[in-house]
């Protein structure tokens, strides 16, 4: 966590993370524009906060988008928040929720972290129901081929949908399905009002992809979840729910154990 303090420490860093927390997924070139920085000034700052996993970047053809990513302050704060004085950490916990939210103007929930396993052991804990229903409470019914469709068992209530489907399946680097339906059983399950069913029913299918990527001892996991509306419901909860869900895949695989429920 050393480099995440250093990064932290710097007032155009944490520029940068400001213009990023107001709005996120910009190029370089709009990251340049809203500071009054160089180009080459704000490149190599954007470097040290993406070594200290604080930034993360996804390609859109030839542009290159950067992210805030929340992983490392949710993984101080899931690991060693709790043995110290709320009050002591009330700053890091601001900073927190200052990064998991999504803006709601350009809805992508971007999340990148590292864990002590191997691509194929990442691979089983993305698709086989042994591992996803402990860190998720979610399991998947399908043969994981492009195209095909998936039934999913979401805290107990199945859901099956013609446009639930696997998008993208390449063992070990990279998959990617659509989002599962919102019915009115999944309403009932979480005890969501009818204005909220509404609402989120009516939101446009979204879709989530998972790359894998090997880094020396660990491995590298980038979770994009996309295709929101301005103004999506769904990205909202998405961008507070997967960083829970993450933090608990990366425990199981590293530990044996997720995390607590009520963490």
């Amino acid at each position: 966590m050393d480099e995440v303090f250093k990064a932290l420490a710097d007032p155009s860093r944490r520029a940068l993370l400001d213009s990023l927390n107001a709005r996120n997924g910009q190029t370089l070139r709009e990251l340049c524009a809203g500071l009054d920085m160089a180009r080459q000034s704000v490149s190599k700052h954007l470097a040290v906060l993406e070594e200290a996993g604080l930034v993360t970047t996804v390609r859109r053809g030839r542009e290159k988008l950067h992210y805030l990513n929340a992983a490392p302050v949710h993984e101080i704060a899931h690991r060693w928040i709790s043995r110290y004085d709320r009050a002591r950490v009330e700053a890091l916990a601001d900073l927190k929720l200052a990064l998991e939210d999504a803006p709601m103007d350009a809805p992508t929930f971007v999340y990148t972290t590292y864990i002590r396993t191997t691509p194929q052991k990442l691979w089983q804990a993305l698709t086989e129901p042994a591992f996803t229903r402990r860190y998720w409470a979610t399991e998947f019914t399908t043969d994981w081929a492009p195209g095909s469709p998936m039934t999913w068992d979401n805290h107990g209530v199945l859901i099956s949908d013609p446009e639930q489907v696997v998008l993208e399946a390449e063992p070990y680097s990279r998959l990617s399905y659509t989002w599962h339906a919102i019915t009115p059983e999944l309403a009932k399950r979480f005890e969501w009002d009818d204005e909220m069913l509404d609402r989120l029913s009516g939101e446009p299918r979204s879709k989530v992809t998972f790359t894998i990527e090997e880094s020396g001892q660990v491995v590298k996991l980038t979770v994009v979840h996309d295709g929101f509306e301005p103004g999506s419901m769904l990205a909202e909860m998405v961008s507070h729910g997967w960083p829970n869900v993450v933090a608990s895949l990366k425990s199981l695989l590293e530990t044996g154990e997720p995390l607590p429920d009520d963490l």
